[in-house]
Formats: structure tokens, C-alpha cells, sequence
């Protein structure tokens, strides 16, 4: 074909450029900026990195850009005084992209004013666990190399905030220790568990990691690490069998994961809602359950933790405490600190909260309730203690053991305190067989707000209750609104 002379070529590229446009003689439109995304990789593909990071900006929290270099960073909206907020996933079982991140990316866009950084690291993630294992360090070292570029654009090493998710959390404690552990922060969420529960505090994460390391624990009988690897562990229902997750095996793929990526959906609802997931330190989920740990004294000096984008988690004290426990009851279904009560009955235990309605949010409260006997018994005794508040009923169980005069629990409910008006008591049955339990036992009943910091918060029935085995008994409660 002839070539076509530059006077024609310019003339019908002029009207190509006239139709397009239009007559009006509007400006063409921009053309709009590309977007990097994940990578895909398969099970074959799981040995080499392949790494990629990929910036999001408050501006533009929905397009991720490529950047490996400092003019990368420059020319991509990167803003040095800002911090910046590194998000690192963990093993990958399909070598396809977290199916969590992009919602978390903008939540935490939506949360903070900072520069976010996804770690794309799924071909390394990919194929068997104990490949991506071995990926750990050299990916450590890669996204050290990259942090240094940061610094040479004046980042501080205090700015820099990793979250790191399962096995990402253990890099993320890797090139904390690269750094000194003088990086601000690193958010560990339920931290995998095989091959790091044994491992040494220089292959997992630890808290000498960063200048504030914390955990949040949700599947520590399978997938996530059984041991405190922060200055602040929250182990959320006791850190396993999270409410609302499948108990069946026949759930498939769900059973085996809802409890490991909880975590994550945690601390999302964290950062959507205001409500606090507060917790409180204490020796064992046991012992939180029964009334034993009712306040942040010890060793936080009231300083209850809290899980979100909170400064040391709500910590005040220095020097921090390392490896402490601290427990924390929620709900079954998002947002996780919050109830929605309504016409519709609602049950709730200390262990599940169960949700059937769409009205209004509430917080998730913690209270003590205590009961005292008045005579000695020769075997334990187990009363069902419930609250009310409209047609919605919260519940949980003292044990007051043999020889003992006191038992407390712990209910985990929506309604405040102070708009709960009545209280039920079950005295459990005997189960004698052969004729009926006629039981009674006659005590004191007292409740209080968590955290009790104060004997003044406690506020007791004025009437003995009298109870008889399997009956139910129903007790006004008023306690005044602050």
C-alpha cells in the first residue's frame, strides 16, 4: 500500500478527532489513569515471588499503582509525611487474589489519612504451605529493600504500620527485626500457627519486632498460632470457635477457614464502626468467663486495650508490658461489636450472639454478675442468670462450687446496663430420676458494667432470692443511666 502523504494523514486524523469530539469543540476526555492489580498464579507456579507493591492513595483508594522505585512512589500520589500503612497476606491455597483486601484497603483509606501498600506476593503464597514458608525471609528482605526507598523520601521508621495477615504477619515480624524493631507498629492478624508455634522469637513475630506489636488471635486450634507473639494479645472468644462460623464439616472450604480469617474481618469492623471491641487481661478464657478478670488494673492501669487504629491500642503506659492476654467476647455476624435489636426475639449466650433484626446499632457490653449464698452446699451449684430489656434476652451461667458461698460469670449483651429492666434466675435441676427435685436456695444477686474499677459500680438486688430447683424466678432491675 502507497503511503499516505502527512497533509492527508493530518487532515483525517483532524476529522477522526472532529467526530469523536463533536461540534460543540469540547476538549477530547482525559485519559484515565491505569490500575495495577494482583497477580494470578496457580498451584504449579508457587516457587518464585514474583513480588509487587501496589500503592493506594486517599485520593484514589480504588486503583492501585505500581511502584518499585522512589520516582515510582513520586510520580504515584505517594505522600512521605504521611504514614503508611503496609497490608502483607499470607498463603494463598488457589494463586488467586485475597478475596478480602480490596474492602480492607479502602476501609483502612476511609479510616486513616495515609498511604496504603498491598504486598502482592501470590505466586510466592501459592502450592503448599511449606513452600511459602521457605518464601518467608527472601520476600522479608524484598520488602525491606523496598522500606528503605521510603526513608530515602524522609519516611520515619516510626510511620510505618504493618499488618500482616496469617502468615504475613510472620514476615511482617521478620522485617521488623531487620529494622531493629524500630518500625512504629505491626498488627498481626491471627498469626499462622504450623511451623511457627515452636519456632525461635527470630523466625516468628515477636514483640521486639516494632515499637508496639499486637495480635489478634481467632483460630489458635487449627490455622493460627496458639502462644502471645505481642505486647498485646487478644484472643477473641477465646481465640478459637469463633460465633457464626460453620461446626460442620460438610461446610467445606468455609469450616475450615471462618475461623482463621475472623481475624480479619475483625478489624475491619473495627475500623468501619465506633463501637470499641475492648478486652481485659487475664490467665485463661476460663477464668475470664468466670468473673475473675474484671477490670484493666493489672497491667495496663486502666488502659483497657482496644482493637483498631488506636495509638498502642489504647495502652498508656510505658514501659509496655510483652505477651499479655487479653480476652473478649463478640458477635456472631458483622459488624462484630454490634447488635441490631428490634421487634424481633434475639438470644444471646456468653459464647454466640445471634441477630434477626435491622434496626438500630448497639455496642456489645460486658457485665459481672456474681451470686452469693447464704448456706454452705455439699455440691456445686449452677444457676442460669438472664437479662431482659424489652423482647430481647442476654444469658449466661454461674458455678458456685461445693463448700463455696460465691460464684460469678460473665454476659456479654447489647442493650446498656441501665435499659436492661428485669433479671431471671434458673436454679439447675439435680436430675434425680426418680422423683422431683424440691431443692431451694436462698442468696444474694449482684451485677456490675465491666471494666470494674470501683466496688461503688456494683449494684445489688435489694430482696434475697429464693430459688427452687428447675423454677423460674423473675427479679425487677433498675439501675440509673449515667
Amino acid at each position: 500500500m502507497a503511503p499516505v502523504p502527512w497533509k492527508s494523514r493530518f487532515w483525517v486524523g483532524g476529522l477522526l478527532l472532529w467526530l469523536s469530539v463533536g461540534s460543540s469543540g469540547d476538549a477530547p476526555p482525559t485519559p484515565q489513569p491505569k490500575c495495577a492489580d494482583f497477580q494470578n498464579a496457580n498451584v504449579f507456579e508457587g516457587t518464585d515471588l514474583k513480588v509487587q507493591f501496589l500503592l493506594f492513595v486517599p485520593s484514589n483508594p480504588n486503583c492501585g499503582k505500581l511502584v518499585e522505585g522512589s520516582s515510582d512512589l513520586q510520580n504515584s500520589g505517594f505522600n512521605a509525611t504521611l504514614g503508611t500503612k503496609l497490608i502483607i497476606h499470607g498463603f494463598s491455597v488457589l494463586g488467586t487474589k485475597p478475596s478480602w483486601i480490596d474492602k480492607f484497603i479502602r476501609t483502612l483509606l476511609q479510616a486513616t489519612n495515609a498511604n496504603v501498600i498491598a504486598v502482592d506476593w501470590i505466586y510466592g503464597s501459592t502450592g503448599v504451605y511449606f513452600s511459602a514458608v521457605k518464601n518467608v525471609i527472601k520476600l522479608s528482605l524484598k520488602i525491606c529493600l523496598f522500606l528503605n526507598k521510603l526513608l530515602v523520601l524522609g519516611v520515619s521508621e516510626s510511620s510505618i504500620h504493618i499488618i500482616g495477615v496469617s502468615l504475613g504477619a510472620h514476615v511482617g515480624g521478620m522485617v521488623g527485626q531487620l529494622f531493629g524493631g524500630q518500625l512504629g507498629q505491626i498488627t498481626g492478624l491471627d498469626p499462622a500457627g504450623p511451623e511457627y508455634t515452636s519456632a525461635s522469637v527470630e523466625e516468628r513475630l515477636d514483640a521486639g519486632d516494632a515499637l508496639f506489636v499486637e495480635a489478634i488471635h481467632t483460630d489458635t486450634d487449627n490455622f493460627g498460632i496458639r502462644i502471645p507473639v505481642g505486647h498485646v494479645d487478644y484472643f477473641v472468644n477465646g481465640g478459637q470457635d469463633q460465633p457464626g462460623c460453620p461446626t460442620y464439616f460438610y461446610a467445606g472450604y468455609t469450616y475450615l477457614i471462618c475461623d482463621h480469617m475472623r481475624a480479619v474481618h475483625l478489624y475491619i469492623s473495627a475500623l468501619e464502626n465506633s463501637c470499641p471491641l475492648m478486652a481485659f487481661p487475664c490467665d485463661s478464657y476460663k477464668a475470664f468467663l468466670a468473673g475473675h478478670c474484671l477490670d484493666c488494673f493489672n497491667p495496663f492501669l486502666l488502659s483497657c486495650p482496644r482493637i483498631g487504629l488506636v495509638e498502642q491500642g489504647g495502652v498508656k503506659i510505658e514501659p509496655l508490658p510483652k505477651e499479655v492476654k487479653v480476652y473478649l467476647l463478640t458477635t456472631s455476624k458483622a459488624p462484630y461489636c454490634t447488635l441490631k435489636p428490634g421487634k424481633s426475639q434475639i438470644k444471646a449466650t456468653a459464647f454466640h450472639v445471634y441477630k434477626s433484626c435491622t434496626l438500630c446499632f448497639q455496642e456489645v457490653h460486658h457485665s459481672l454478675v456474681e451470686f452469693h449464698l447464704k448456706e454452705l452446699r455439699k455440691k456445686d451449684t449452677n444457676i442460669e442468670v438472664t437479662f431482659l430489656s424489652s423482647n430481647v434476652t442476654f444469658s449466661s451461667k454461674i458455678t458456685i462450687p461445693k463448700q463455696q458461698l460465691h460464684g460469678k460469670g460473665i454476659i456479654a449483651h447489647a442493650t446498656p446496663q441501665c435499659q436492661i429492666n428485669q433479671v431471671k434466675f434458673k436454679f439447675q435441676s439435680s436430675n434425680r430420676v426418680w422423683k422431683k427435685d424440691r431443692t431451694t436456695i436462698i442468696g444474694k444477686f449482684c451485677t456490675a458494667l465491666l471494666p470494674v474499677n470501683h466496688r461503688e459500680k456494683v449494684i445489688c438486688l435489694p430482696e434475697p432470692v429464693n430459688l427452687q430447683a428447675s423454677v423460674t424466678a423473675s427479679h425487677d432491675l433498675k439501675i440509673a443511666c449515667i
